[in-house]
């Protein structure tokens, strides 16, 4: 059966948009799906750590699911999410679930394919709790929304200090370098509401909390959040041709002045170690991330068909890695992470798992461009979908480039991007099929 990125290209012209008579208001399960989305990428329940009891995410998974089922009519059918995008997130579950037998430790396997099951879920859910263009401005909305609050509640409860303190360290679920790269992903989410969007109100709300979020990107002394942030602005100059050049330009300026107004000079010290590789552990150390990514990479070629297993990294550098014939001597060894998205599938889920996350990724550029291409020639009507199409295309080249130096493959933000995805071209199939009919 045709994808729903298939059925767009092969549409023979794209009629112009019918647009809506009237928004449906909020209504129960999107209420849900922003709970989830506020604990699973805002993490609510560790900013007030009253709602822990509560399980926020827990209950906003099983009402969501239960009142999805319920709506299986309209615009939410489940059936309206057939993709390779669906196929993929799918399949990495499977995919998961078998490979569960075979880790190095069953049971932690498990435990993180059950949290994995979760999140592709509501995934899932979120795509099709969107009913309209207005829909999925409001869950893009409550991603942006809930950055801005955790980076806003990180900042004034974690004073920087000096010599060592220089920049964020261990926060409450994500260190530095994961907040870094999360900050990324909303940026271009954020100027997507702060250039072009049609209430002002908004606009200055959202332009606020961008320049927060780039103080907050600053004292994470995040490298690869750097690099992510070049990429992301590199991305919106020259592809983001939804919105003026001018705008385009303005807005960077802003964020680049703000970034050179409060960065230290320790924080500049920080990002030349990057054009300076000598000064930098991680290309020279057992314990740097290259010399881990070849390790990792070791695991997945000797486990080709179901890697060592979901959440297994560490455990196979303490246990199976050369560094663990250390133990024989009394010495220590360390149990860290793979500090790269596509090393920790590959290592975790084989090959197969690999190339599902590739798949994954580049089935959500291609739908995205896809839709930008379709938009273009459906007229006025379709203007605001191929903003959010670039917007979230910025948003993925962020996650990309911070995610290729950290661990992150099973991270909601990562799926709530693709749900966003997935939830947009669901829409701009179901205008094509609503301007097909309305042409004579």
């Amino acid at each position: 059966m045709a994808s729903i990125a298939d059925r767009l290209v092969t549409l023979p012209a794209a009629p112009a948009v019918v647009p809506a008579r009237r928004y449906a208001p909020w209504d129960a399960l999107l209420v849900c799906v922003a709970v989830y989305t506020a604990a699973g990428v805002g993490r609510i329940h560790d900013l007030f750590p009253v709602l822990a009891p509560l399980k926020p995410a827990l209950l906003a998974t099983v009402a969501a699911i239960g009142l999805l089922l319920l709506q299986q009519n309209g615009r939410r059918r489940i059936t309206l999410l057939r993709s390779r995008i669906t196929t993929c997130l799918l399949g990495l579950v499977l995919w998961g679930a078998l490979a569960v037998p075979f880790a190095l430790t069953g049971g932690l396997a498990f435990h993180f394919w059950l949290d994995f099951a979760r999140a592709v879920a509501m995934s899932l859910v979120l795509a099709a709790s969107v009913r309209s263009a207005r829909d999925l401005e409001r869950m893009s909305l409550v991603y942006y929304g809930v950055t801005v609050v955790y980076t806003a509640i990180i900042l004034s409860r974690f004073q920087l200090g000096s010599a060592d303190d220089w920049r964020l360290g261990r926060l409450y679920f994500y260190d530095a370098n994961d907040l870094a790269t999360l900050i990324v992903t909303a940026l271009p989410i954020g100027l997507y509401f702060a250039l072009a969007h049609r209430w002002i109100a908004l606009r200055v709300a959202a332009t606020v909390g961008l320049l927060l979020l780039v103080v907050a990107l600053i004292r994470s002394g995040s490298r690869g959040g750097f690099l992510a942030f070049l990429a992301v602005a590199a991305f919106i100059l020259v592809g983001f041709t939804t919105i003026s050049a001018r705008a385009r330009i303005g807005g960077l300026v802003v964020i680049l002045t703000v970034l050179g107004a409060t960065a230290s000079d320790r924080y500049w010290t920080q990002m030349q170690t990057i054009i300076r590789p000598h000064q930098d552990y991680n290309l020279t150390d057992e314990t740097g991330r290259v010399k881990i990514w070849k390790r990792g990479i070791g695991y997945m070629l000797d486990h080709p068909a179901f890697g060592v297993g979901m959440g297994n990294f560490q455990t196979a550098e303490g246990t199976i890695s050369p560094m663990a014939r250390r133990r024989e001597s009394g010495r220590g060894v360390r149990w860290g992470a793979a500090h790269n998205t596509f090393v920790q599938i590959g290592a975790e889920l084989g090959i197969p798992g690999l190339l599902l996350l590739l798949g994954l990724v580049l089935s959500a550029f291609a739908t995205l461009r896809r839709v930008t291409r379709w938009a273009a020639r459906a007229g006025p009507g379709a203007k605001d979908l191929s903003r959010l199409a670039q917007s979230l295309m910025a948003a993925l080249v962020g996650f990309l480039v911070g995610g290729f130096f950290l661990s992150l493959a099973y991270a909601d933000m990562l799926y709530a991007l693709v749900a966003l995805s997935l939830a947009l071209a669901k829409i701009v199939r179901m205008q094509v099929a609503a301007a097909t009919r309305a042409v004579p």
